[in-house]
């Protein structure tokens, strides 16, 4: 992390970024914490690539997916294109990305082979400050005849309060990861549906309780864009987002939504660290593993794990055997098995 502050504070001259005009950058929201007095980290992660139009491309996935002699809706077949045209990307490394925040410039490392960027900027008080009220704090800095425009979201996370680690697939967005039919169909051929009750319980903790949110998911990092809009547009609380690599040229696209005991404890862990003097609250469900991962870290962090919260999606109960052997040993009050967020409320305070 130095090192690339380093560099970045020596790159801090007039200098654009260097993306082809068949090139976008996403940046993912930022995360700021404070790392000492009258200093703060922000983490900037994004990445570089460039779109596949092709209609052969589209084909092979809708191929791929089962779908080439379904008879699909106008309406379907439009959401289709959007959302698989997210899957037939060619990440493009060795990009320069220049960034300007509030009135400063800064050149990150070049991306990776994978077309990924990561890293931290040092921000004074008094800059965190400036920033916490623009709207569109970070954008990419391009050449002056291009007239495109990517911007990213700051979070700014004080030492003390609340963050719940939410998970997005059958926690607040319905997607049956259990089906796979049901799931492929309401990942690429439906509009997202929140779970009823769970955005109006979130915004409940964050107006109360203070709370703030990490949405980390197994969901690929290319569904990133429509899964930010599904959070602004039912409402949910403006978040940090922590999704998983993919690339469907390696991995089956049914394996879209596997992994989460591979891929969450690796986000996870770090974050607790980050916020030693913090408390966390998990959100997740039932469907896969995600009640075996929360108690690791409800064991090994115990001042730190406030609540364990699971939606009963598979209608096992609380009495159920998994929940047992996964949480034993820890305080009954610690964790709950619910269906309705009604049930919660009033848990997180």
């Amino acid at each position: 992390m130095f090192v690339a502050f380093i560099f970045i504070c020596l790159s801090n001259q007039a200098q654009v970024s260097n993306l082809k005009r068949d090139q976008e950058v996403v940046f993912f929201p930022a995360l700021a914490c404070r790392s000492g007095s009258n200093c703060w980290d922000l983490t900037i992660r994004g990445c570089v690539y460039e779109p596949d139009k092709r209609t052969l491309a589209l084909a092979l996935i809708r191929a791929a997916l089962g779908l080439e002699h379904v008879s699909l809706t106008r309406e379907e077949n439009k959401l289709f294109a959007e959302r698989a045209r997210l899957f037939m990307v060619d990440h493009k490394g060795g990009r320069k990305v220049v960034i300007r925040i509030g009135e400063t410039e800064f050149t990150l490392p070049k991306t990776g082979a994978n077309g990924d960027f990561s890293t931290v900027i040092q921000l004074s008080d008094a800059q965190v400050q400036e920033l916490r009220n623009l709207s569109a704090a970070l954008r990419a800095v391009l050449p002056i005849k291009d007239n495109r425009t990517f911007t990213g979201n700051l979070s700014f996370f004080d030492d003390a309060g609340i963050i719940v680690i939410s998970d997005i697939d059958d926690t607040i967005k319905i997607t049956q990861v259990r089906d796979r039919k049901a799931t492929l169909r309401n990942t690429f051929l439906e509009p997202f549906r929140p779970v009823p009750g769970m955005a109006d319980l979130y915004n409940s903790w964050a107006q109360k309780a203070g709370a703030q949110f990490c949405y980390v998911s197994a969901s690929p990092w290319q569904l990133y864009s429509p899964l930010a809009d599904f959070i602004r547009s039912n409402g949910f609380p403006a978040g940090v987002f922590y999704l998983k690599s993919f690339r469907w040229k390696d991995e089956s696209l049914f394996n879209l939504f596997e992994g989460p005991e591979k891929y969450k404890p690796g986000v996870i862990e770090p974050l607790m660290k980050k916020f030693r003097n913090r408390k966390f609250v998990f959100v997740d469900d039932s469907g896969e593993r995600d009640p075996e991962i929360y108690s690791a870290p409800a064991r090994e962090h115990p001042q730190q794990v406030a609540k364990i919260l699971i939606r009963d999606v598979t209608e096992e109960g609380p009495e159920a055997d998994r929940f047992k052997i996964a949480f034993r040993e820890l305080p009954l009050t610690l964790w709950k098995i619910f269906r309705e967020p009604s049930e919660i409320a009033d848990l997180v305070h």
